[in-house]
């Protein structure tokens, strides 16, 4: 069952995700870099007006905004990445760019968030409404995501060891929802993330029952005073054990 914090954390997704379609759709500019500043800002913009309307004692920790150091004496803070995956934002076709919405809690880490995928028909997936789904029929096993720009040195290694294959994407969160969706069966990366990149993703893929740590199995935790995560993994409950140990061999 969604809580109303989950809830508004989906319709600030949505809200940002539709958002980013318009812009993008009628971007008539040819400096992408200008189009992936102006999605990056106004999504930031939406998100936080919204939230200081609906949570205006929160905390926001944000990857566009400053970072504001009373977040580390608050009780709620909301971490958000108002466009994750720029990059694949500017490029036409692409489809592996997200908006990401979490609140962290003090003694209970990430409590409510979701993910929108914005062009892949804005699916938005939240904390309490969401499901593992089994792998995509056909398909090789297990299927190992990593990123595009910045692989681990080593996946090829863990994807070898496990009898697997690797595929490549952009966002964060993109990567996150494709386990959750069942085309890939973990997503590994140890390349340095923002707590932005992965706390929203992280409360989704708990909330479904899946694996989320570190890559040596330790939590992830949030709202750090350098909110820096240096690697994780995601899988399902049934391959992290052989995953984990895969990493450990390597990492």
């Amino acid at each position: 069952m969604t809580s109303a914090d989950a809830e508004l954390a989906g319709e600030l997704a949505a809200r940002a995700g539709r958002l980013l379609v318009d812009i993008r759709n009628g971007w008539d500019g040819e400096d992408q870099r200008e189009l992936g500043r102006k999605g990056d800002l106004e999504s930031n913009q939406l998100i936080l007006t919204k939230l200081a309307r609906s949570r205006p004692e929160d905390a926001v920790l944000s990857e566009e905004s400053a970072d504001d150091e009373r977040r580390l004496t608050s009780e709620r803070v909301w971490i958000i990445d108002p466009l994750d995956g720029t990059r694949e934002f500017t490029m036409p076709g692409r489809t592996d760019w997200a908006v990401h919405v979490a609140l962290w809690e003090s003694g209970r880490g990430i409590t409510a968030g979701a993910v929108a995928t914005p062009a892949l028909g804005n699916q938005v997936y939240m904390t309490g409404a969401v499901c593992a789904q089994p792998p995509t029929p056909g398909r090789p096993s297990p299927l190992i995501v990593v990123s595009e720009s910045r692989p681990p040195a080593f996946a090829a290694e863990v994807a070898a060891s496990l009898g697997g294959q690797l595929i490549q994407l952009g966002s964060a969160g993109a990567k996150a929802m494709s386990v959750l969706r069942g085309e890939a069966d973990a997503y590994i990366h140890a390349g340095g993330q923002w707590e932005w990149d992965s706390a929203a993703p992280v409360g989704v893929i708990l909330s479904a029952g899946m694996h989320a740590s570190r890559i040596d199995g330790s939590p992830l935790i949030y709202n750090q005073a350098r909110p820096y995560l240096p690697d994780l993994v995601m899988s399902s409950k049934e391959l992290a054990p052989a995953l984990l140990k895969a990493l450990a061999a390597v990492f």
